[in-house]
């Protein structure tokens, strides 16, 4: 063991030994595979970056992600047993929150850095007013598919920088507002495809096309067939 050689000798010996000895520790390997293997899954990695943020119980995280309160004891279980949360029972009520751990700690900022976001914190009376006003206009877009609401006319109506507008709503809804709108109409033509009578041209005036090849075009894009076809 005190001559190491390799099948192909590059002329770098030195620390061989040490990093053979430290690769053939498998058990250590092992317990960090075991770690990384809880976050295999996204909607556990969810679970896990909420516990870290807040304590809380079976019931609110299932509400939180809009699961099932078995699915979500389903993924609770192996992070426990690996040791990234921890709980703690109050009368009837089991509540869960993140290991105070190096490993657990670690893995949330990888997940932090690695999707860029930040933890949450509490939203100044600016930004509480600049979400009120974003889902005012989302609601308005939404009521009214039939009409082509530019950026500008809701810029000048709600007095907001055109700018600021696009940046704000989708940091709210995740998406830009035409991408985002585009599929409200997509999804809204398709239900009336699927449960009415109502012509295609009349389908995508509702849904805000004045052109029905317009439209056309803008539903297989984004369905892969044909309005026609869809509705067969």
């Amino acid at each position: 063991m005190n001559d190491i050689r390799l099948p192909h000798d590059h002329g770098e010996e030195h620390g061989l030994k040490a990093m053979k000895e430290q690769i053939g520790r498998t058990d250590d390997f092992q317990a960090v595979s075991a770690v990384f293997k809880q976050l295999g899954d996204p909607t556990r990695v969810r679970i896990f970056w909420l516990l870290c943020h807040w304590e809380e119980c079976v019931i609110n995280i299932s509400a939180m992600l809009e699961m099932s309160s078995p699915a979500v004891s389903h993924h609770l279980r192996p992070l426990k047993d690996c040791g990234l949360i921890v709980s703690r029972r109050k009368g009837k009520e089991v509540y869960y929150r993140a290991a105070d751990t190096p490993q657990a700690g670690l893995l949330h900022e990888m997940i932090e850095q690695v999707m860029e976001i930040t933890c949450p914190k509490e939203p100044t009376p600016y930004e509480k007013e600049m979400v009120t006003v974003i889902r005012e206009i989302h609601d308005r877009l939404t009521e009214h598919l039939d009409e082509r609401i530019t950026i500008d006319d809701l810029a000048r109506q709600y007095l907001i920088n055109p700018t600021t507008l696009k940046v704000a709503f989708k940091s709210v809804y995740g998406n830009s507002i035409a991408a985002h709108m585009k599929e409200h109409r997509m999804e809204e033509a398709a239900r009336m495809l699927r449960e009415t009578d109502r012509s295609i041209a009349d389908i995508a005036r509702a849904v805000g096309y004045d052109s029905q090849s317009r439209f056309t075009s803008a539903f297989k894009s984004y369905y892969g067939v044909l309005p026609r076809e869809y509705r067969k």
